[in-house]
């Protein structure tokens, strides 16, 4: 018990200078672009007609005269305060638009994740269960096609024959006026959710063979089966237990990756969430919102990691939290 307390401390202590140095190469990164904010928030046309003294107010308004390191620090200061900042573009508080942005994203990402969770984790296993055989090759073929295909790519083709030539589902969007309830919104749920989720699958099919394949050769098996056990129970009990704790750290990385990364996605079916405002916001060089976003990302992928080290551990006997 001790151990792991001084593990969860130590992880705790180290996820501190890793927030530090990220968020402050992608503020240093979003500095180095051409450009500022006050630039995106109107058209070339107005730009040209505005009196250069009031820009210049405006960008002194919102501190973009500052030094970088200066801004960096304030930005730092107010986030500690607990002060998120506003929105450059509309003026809205950030934790107010992240307040609206995150349900959506994390629906469309847990659909995402569980539809690539089940079906990887069954045919995976399933292959590994039929190596060499038909359904095995073509799981193979299938898979390694599956992660060579781009989303976008199949995002769109599905948006043509399930949206545009079928009829079955909406275009795009998250729900429609006037429609009501907490399942209101579900068939502007299954396309994205399904292109996501199935494009996500391959790469779990393939972590799960893989790891099943080597779990079936270990001495505990053959131990097992030498014992007279049904091949069921060796498979189901021995074999598969010990197999998912790679799947387990691929989909314990996968979820905070998809909250944050889900961009493609979002923008090819107008989903409001995350992902769409993230390409909002670099493309508007939003600085504010850019950063909050990143800095949310990077806290979920650190948690996401002192969560998947400790699941290991309880699947697997074998590993120790020190």
């Amino acid at each position: 018990m001790r151990n792991t307390l001084q593990y969860v401390l130590k992880k705790l202590l180290l996820m501190i200078p890793m927030v530090l140095v990220i968020t402050f190469l992608i503020y240093w990164g979003l500095d180095l672009t051409p450009g500022d904010p006050i630039s995106y928030m109107f058209s070339p046309d107005q730009l040209a007609n505005i009196d250069p003294q009031k820009l210049a107010e405006m960008r002194e308004l919102y501190g973009l005269n500052d030094p970088f390191f200066l801004r960096y620090l304030k930005w730092l200061w107010q986030l500690l305060q607990g002060n998120f900042g506003y929105s450059i573009t509309n003026g809205v508080a950030i934790k107010d638009l992240l307040a609206q942005l995150f349900p959506a994203t994390l629906e469309l990402s847990l659909a995402a994740l569980f539809i690539s969770t089940i079906l990887g984790s069954v045919l995976g296993i399933l292959s590994a269960l039929k190596k060499g055989s038909l359904g095995d090759n073509l799981l193979t073929v299938a898979g390694m096609i599956g992660v060579s295909i781009p989303q976008f790519f199949f995002g769109m083709v599905c948006i043509v024959v399930f949206a545009l030539n079928l009829g079955w589902l909406p275009i795009g969007g998250r729900t429609a006026p006037g429609m009501t309830g907490a399942f209101a919104h579900l068939k502007f749920l299954i396309l994205p959710a399904s292109v996501l989720g199935i494009s996500l699958t391959a790469g779990v099919m393939r972590y799960a063979r893989s790891s099943m394949l080597d779990t079936m050769n270990k001495d505990y098996i053959k131990t097992a089966r030498a014992k007279g056990l049904p091949e069921w129970r060796v498979n189901l009990v021995h074999g598969f237990r010990v197999s998912l704790t790679p799947v387990v750290v691929l989909i314990g990385f996968r979820l905070p990756t998809l909250i944050g990364g889900s961009v493609v996605i979002e923008t090819i079916f107008q989903w409001p969430g995350i992902g769409n405002a993230f390409k909002t916001a670099v493309t508007g060089q939003n600085y504010p919102l850019v950063m909050m976003i990143a800095l949310f990302s990077v806290l979920a992928v650190l948690m996401a990691s002192f969560l998947v080290d400790i699941l290991t551990a309880i699947l697997d006997p074998r590993v120790k939290l020190e």
